[in-house]
């Protein structure tokens, strides 16, 4: 597997959260071996789901700011 920040190698890891549980656990992940970026089923659920939100959101156009009417547009 390629990081998606710099298409890197990605090794499994041992992860351990100590701050969000009363008692430390550890959770298999993947770590980038050239710029650190860790990924764990947590940190990819959450990534599709914002995917997924933009996603929609740009179909409704519900969230798009609107122009200024003197605003060029490029």
């Amino acid at each position: 597997m390629n990081c998606s920040r710099c298409h890197g190698l990605m090794v499994p890891d041992n992860l351990i959260d100590m701050r969000e549980s009363f008692l430390p656990m550890w959770m298999r992940g993947l770590r980038c071996v050239a710029c650190g970026n860790v990924v764990d089923p947590l940190i990819a659920h959450n990534r599709m789901r914002q995917q997924l939100n933009a996603a929609e959101a740009l179909k409704s156009g519900a969230h798009m700011p609107a122009l200024h009417p003197h605003a060029k547009a490029a």
